[in-house]
Order: C-alpha cells, then structure tokens, then sequence
C-alpha cells in the first residue's frame, strides 16, 4: 500500500483523546498516524469553601467536556461516523454519586454542585497522618506514607466531618473512572486511579481479591467493604480495555457523537502524559530508564520497571496500571507550575511585565528570559546568575519523596530590590529548585534499584526551553520532548485507538503514534558542579525547616 493511501485510510477513521486537568477540560482528534487535526477546551470552575479545600462539579466537568468535543470534531471537519474510539484521562479526584447516580455533595456547605474533592484539596491531612501511623504494610506500596491526595484519607474525612453525604453516597469513583461511567453507565473501573490513589492490589485479581478489607476496616472505614466493596468497585480491567456496550445514546447525544462507539479504560492525566511521550525517541532498551517528567500546575514523574521497586517516599510499585505486566514508579512535586505562579504574581514587578506584555513586549516569561540573559551576559550563562539566591520549593508541601504535605517553601538571598532583575533571579532559582526536587527523586529511585537515564517531559512546563535545559543539567539526564503538541491528548487517543481495535496493544499503539522528539543534553563540567553546589544547599535547606520545626515545637 502506498504512503499516500495509508495516508487517505487513516484519515477516515479518527480517535479522541479527553484530557481533564485542574483548571480544563480539553478534546483533541487524532488520525491513527498520531496527528492531531484538531483541538478544543474550556475552563472548569474551581470553588475554595475553606483554606486547603478544593472542589468541583463532575456535572460543570462534563458539560465542559461535551462542548469541547463538539467544538474539536467541528473544527475537525469529522463526521460523527468516523470516531472509532475515544478515551479519557482526568485528575485523581474523588466524585460521589447517589443510588441514581446523582451528584452528592462533598462540601460542608452541602451543594450537590460541589461534589468532586480536586486531588490538590489537603483537608485530610490529620486522616493521613493517623492512617500512616498504623505503619500497614500495604502503605509499602505508596512508598510508606499514603498521601492527603489519595482517595482512603479524603473518605475518612468524610466520614467523620460530613456523615450524612458519606452515607448518601452509593458509589465512589476517581473523576477518570466517573467519565467512563457517565459514559457508557458501566462501574467496571481502570486499574490505574485505584490501584494508584486507592490502595488496590491488581496482582491478586481483577474481580476485587486485591481490596485489603482488614486494612479498610483497621483505618476506620468498615463500609468500604459491604456488598463486596461495590462502592468502591470490584470489577477492573487494564487501561485501554473496551468498556461495555461503549457510548450511551445519552452520552453520545451529549457529545455529538454515535452510540456504540467504544469507549477505553481511563487512566489518571499523568499516566496519559507518560502513555503519550514514553515512545518518543525510544531504542532497543524499550521504556527501561525513562522517566516520565508531566508538568503542569504540578508534576508527576512515572517510571517502568519489569520488577517492583520499592523506594522510600516514592508511589508505588503499581503493578500493570500504565502497560501490563510493568510495574510503575511514581513520584511528583505538588506544586511547579503553581509555584511558578505564585511566585510570578507575589512579586512587586510582575504587573509592570504585564504591562510592557499588553504593549507588545511579549510574554512574561519571554520577558524574564531577556532579563538573565542580559544580567549574565549570554544565554548560556544564566544558571550563574543565582550564586546567592536560593528557593525550597515545598510552598505546598513535600510529594515525594519526603512525603510530608505539612513542609513549607523559602526562599534565601533576597535583597532590598523589588524590580523586574529581582523577579527574574527569583523565577531562575526556582526553576532550578524544580530540578533539584527531580534530581531528588532520581537520585532515591537510582539508590533503590532503578536507574533512569532520560527524562521524557509533556505538560505545560515542557514548553519552557529554561525549564528543561535546568532539568538537564542539574539530573545529568538527557530530557526528550515531544514534537506532538498534545501529548496527554495523545495518551488518552492512544487509548481510545487500542478499544477500538486499531491496535492490538498499548505499546502498538506508541510505537506508530508517538512520532519524533527533540533531545536536550546536559552540558556536564563546570555546569554539572554548578548544580551539584546547589543542590547540596536545596538539601540542607530541608534539613533546616526540619530543625526550625523542632525548634518551635519545643
């Protein structure tokens, strides 16, 4: 068959891929070459009731969704009939519904609206705490801490401080398995968000042997267990898998899409973001060594071994929930591009680079790139620039591997100057903070038996040339992006491809959908001794939030 006619076919047949991510929801078409013909999204309300609270409507999600759809296949200029598949990707929040599956509210103020928990949301730190203080042994599994994230402390809160929705809720699901659901109307859930963010063991069955009832119950959560943990799902299959029936004719009409179409097993947008970049640039060794990097308002690092492995303060080992028979590593800073963020618009110069922004001067970003590129004389010199100015970058607590949400940020070095050289230096050295906070990360994974020699990044931050070349040259790693402009859409289309039987398995699809990637270096030398005098200061910037605490607590 010619190129040109392989071309035509893949053209008539298109997947979508469904990304929900903290702020978006965003559609993305694809031919089954991994192009994206066309793309769409919306914003997603964001309601704050209470300090570390966080929450969401599934209702205002999915209605996002549905428009962004509508507007991809449009600007497309598919019909309905060429859409063989779709899949979907989310954050790891928690949705509760009611035996009708209705919304139930998880806010304290009780609007059925606000029934989705966004997994940035810390209000069950105290649960999380005292779960861990039981030392089970499946908290091996979450890297000896389970996290204020994850789903098990947010119930337990719950439970204690809103009974009457915990007792109204039939059914609990991670915000990727609920767009399943709303889809096709099946429970049967993914491996990933539970396995992931809930504690479940895939490796002891798929039918729900893998719940450890004496660990639910031990934690004070005895209903989780009833009717053969329905309310937690008992039925599971691998990322990719066709869901029942496919799209509901509700769902489909929703969408502007067919019934039937089949609909994939999710997985968490993280776990999308890696599906999507893993391949890229891939060689014999397969996806041994490569690491994963999604940034976005927080980043995920995820890595594949043939073995578990078992690292201090680092998730896992996930055994199957990103491609089967691997087992994933993950880990993640809470904060990057929301600490970018914060640190952009606390800064007393920020407005006057919005300013010279709206008068043509270009992004702020690019307008800080020209400011360290004068202060160091060359581009090549900027990482110089921040000697004496130094960021811990915990602003919202400590993911991995400390595993501590109660950690704080800093920031040493400042001076009397609140000009835009000042935000420049500050946004430099927290860029580089970033990377120490990966390096950190490789470091312990490389110390327990899984050494990683390339990053892979996707995500908002991958967009950012600083961002990767730090990451370079502080992890001695090589970094690869993608060329696809959209890889977590990818990731999710990748899934949809596979339900839909264009491919027979996940790694099939990466290995036709995946397309180029360009390759950063690191420059070693006195660059790599540069970072490697950082970092020691990034590290015992730790041990001295450590000994303040102390101090105050005594």
């Amino acid at each position: 068959m010619s190129e040109s006619r392989e071309r035509d076919d893949a053209m008539k047949n298109v997947v979508i891929g469904i990304d929900v991510g903290t702020g978006s929801a965003r559609s993305g078409v694809f031919d089954l070459n991994g192009a994206l013909l066309a793309s769409a999204d919306g914003a997603i309300q964001m309601f704050r009731p209470a300090e570390d609270f966080a929450e969401q409507s599934s209702q205002n999600i999915w209605h996002t969704i549905c428009r962004a759809v509508r507007d991809a296949t449009s600007s497309a200029g598919v019909t309905a009939e060429q859409v063989k598949g779709i899949g979907f990707d989310a954050t790891c929040s928690l949705v509760a519904v009611d035996s009708d599956g209705a919304p139930v509210s998880l806010s304290p103020g009780g609007n059925d609206c606000q029934d989705t928990i966004v997994w940035m949301d810390h209000r069950a730190t105290g649960q999380a705490e005292r779960i861990n203080a039981t030392g089970a042994k499946i908290l091996d599994f979450v890297g000896g801490k389970i996290s204020p994230e994850m789903q098990l402390p947010k119930l337990l809160w719950l439970k204690e401080n809103l009974p009457e929705q915990f007792n109204r809720t039939a059914r609990f699901f991670d915000l990727p398995d609920w767009l399943v659901y709303k889809a096709t109307g099946s429970n049967r859930r993914s491996l990933c968000s539970v396995t992931c963010k809930w504690t479940y063991q895939g490796s002891k069955g798929m039918a729900g042997e893998g719940w450890d009832r004496d660990f639910l119950t031990g934690v004070g959560l005895p209903e989780l267990v009833e009717n053969e943990c329905d309310s937690i799902g008992n039925r599971f299959v691998n990322p990719g898998d066709s869901i029942g029936d496919g799209l509901t004719k509700s769902a489909a009409a929703e969408l502007g899409l067919r019934p039937g179409i089949p609909v994939a097993a999710s997985l968490i947008d993280a776990y999308a973001g890696a599906l999507g970049t893993l391949g890229v640039g891939a060689t014999d060794e397969g996806m041994q060594g490569r690491m994963a990097l999604v940034a976005g308002t927080s980043t995920c690092h995820i890595g594949l071994t043939r073995e578990p492995c078992f690292a201090l303060g680092i998730w896992g080992p996930y055994l199957s929930v990103l491609m089967p028979d691997l087992w994933a590593s993950e880990a993640g800073q809470s904060a990057t591009g929301a600490l970018l963020d914060r640190i952009l618009k606390g800064h007393a110069a920020y407005t006057s680079l919005q300013d010279a922004r709206a008068k043509g001067s270009g992004s702020v970003y690019d307008q800080l790139g020209s400011i360290l590129d004068d202060l160091a004389g060359s581009g090549e010199n900027t990482h110089l620039l921040t000697a004496d100015i130094h960021v811990q970058p915990d602003f919202h607590g400590n993911r991995a591997p400390l595993a501590d949400a109660t950690r704080r940020g800093a920031i040493t070095g400042l001076t009397l100057s609140t000009d835009a050289r000042d935000l420049a230096l500050q946004y430099m050295a927290t860029i580089q903070a970033l990377a120490y906070g990966t390096k950190q990360i490789v470091d312990g994974l490389n110390r327990a038996g899984a050494p990683t020699h390339t990053l892979v990044a996707s995500g908002g931050l991958a967009k950012n040339p600083l961002y990767l070349r730090e990451h370079a040259d502080a992890t001695g790693c090589n970094v690869y992006m993608s060329d696809q402009d959209e890889p977590v859409l990818l990731g999710s289309a990748m899934l949809g491809a596979v339900a839909a039987g264009a491919f027979p398995t996940l790694e099939n699809a990466m290995s036709t959908m995946s397309g180029p990637a360009k390759v950063i270096k690191p420059r070693g030398g006195n660059v790599a001794s540069y970072h490697a005098r950082k970092y020691d200061v990034f590290l015992r910037m730790q041990d001295d939030f450590s000994a303040y605490r102390k101090l105050m607590e005594a």
